[in-house]
């Protein structure tokens, strides 16, 4: 397997990241963390979670999983922004709050150190330069390896890299959008600036929340153990054009012998630009449906295939719907 350098830092990641949104809930216990060591055993080096993920229960999960001299194997990624209690102050990318996330984290994954923090969200309205210095912190304490942001818009990122390297902080090695198919607007400010500025991509819902694995026919009708039928704002990223373009992948990939999850796995695996998009098994039959993917390039002639269905930097479905500035109006 070709492991991946992790933006300008000197990690080295496996082409796919284990996502551990569906531990805990729904995934059972015992299920998710025979899932977490099956794709470690498989190669899988990264494996990404976060604080609010089944009320920490998932990070206790992942913990619980590392054990037996797993840990020292895995490049661990958590993250922070997102309220995890009723004081106003546990919430959001202030000092005080990163720097008590991260102790409650670093309890519940059973660990000394944090590989790649994250922070989770923006929070417009704080200056950066408190959140970086709270995470400058951190590393220079030895519990966070690397810092990282998630769903920023571009602009922000770069306000990042510049302020720290202004001010002699830490710097981003990292930033998780969402990316898929029917999603490709980060192709047109996010990842230029990625790759001219050596920041590593790994990206979110890579199936998009099912569609592009076929598994909706009606976006008001979501199967019942789905999460968009369970969680309102997954439920506002499935679409009726998203449908469409998911039935003809599923055309392509069927001429590749491959499955559609396949297919849109790959084809965002290979996209320039990024480090390994998150996967997130619900079951091990998931998980092991997507491991061959590693494995596999992406054709020239299937690339100009799929940027027929939804063209380059365009998109068919909002998957940042819940990021808080950027939105979309789908006709």
């Amino acid at each position: 397997m070709h492991y991946r350098s992790l933006g300008r830092s000197g990690l080295k990641v496996s082409p796919l990241c284990l996502g551990t949104w569906n531990f805990g809930d729904p995934t059972p216990a015992a299920e998710a963390e025979a899932i977490l060591r099956r794709a470690v055993d498989a190669g899988i080096n990264i494996v990404d979670t976060a604080d609010v993920y089944a009320d920490g229960e998932c990070e206790r999960i992942v913990g619980r999983a590392l054990g037996g001299g797993i840990r020292e194997r895995v490049v661990l990624v958590t993250k922070v922004h997102y309220p995890t209690s009723d004081d106003p102050n546990d919430a959001g990318n202030s000092r005080r709050h990163i720097l008590r996330a991260a102790e409650a984290s670093l309890r519940r994954l059973g660990t000394d150190w944090i590989d790649v923090y994250i922070v989770h969200r923006p929070d417009l309205e704080l200056p950066q330069d408190e959140t970086l210095r709270a995470l400058d912190d951190l590393v220079h304490q030895g519990k966070v390896r690397y810092i990282g942001c998630s769903t920023f818009p571009a602009w922000l990122v770069m306000e990042a890299i510049a302020l720290s390297e202004r001010q002699g902080l830490e710097r981003f090695v990292v930033e998780e959008p969402p990316y898929n198919l029917l999603d490709r607007r980060i192709e047109n400010e996010l990842i230029p600036l990625a790759l001219r500025h050596g920041l590593g991509l790994l990206t979110w819902a890579p199936l998009a929340a099912g569609q592009l694995a076929g598994r909706y026919a009606d976006p008001a009708r979501p199967p019942a153990d789905s999460k968009a039928a369970r969680v309102a704002y997954v439920a506002e990223r499935v679409s009726e054009r998203g449908i469409e373009a998911a039935r003809r992948l599923a055309l392509i990939a069927a001429g590749l012998d491959l499955s559609a999850s396949q297919l849109a796995l790959l084809w965002t695996k290979d996209r320039p630009g990024v480090t390994a998009p998150i996967i997130g098994p619900r079951t091990m039959a998931h998980l092991e449906e997507a491991l061959p993917v590693m494995d596999m390039t992406l054709d020239a002639g299937t690339e100009a295939a799929l940027d027929s269905i939804v063209p380059p930097g365009s998109a068919v479905a909002d998957f940042h719907n819940t990021s808080g500035w950027m939105r979309m109006r789908l006709a």
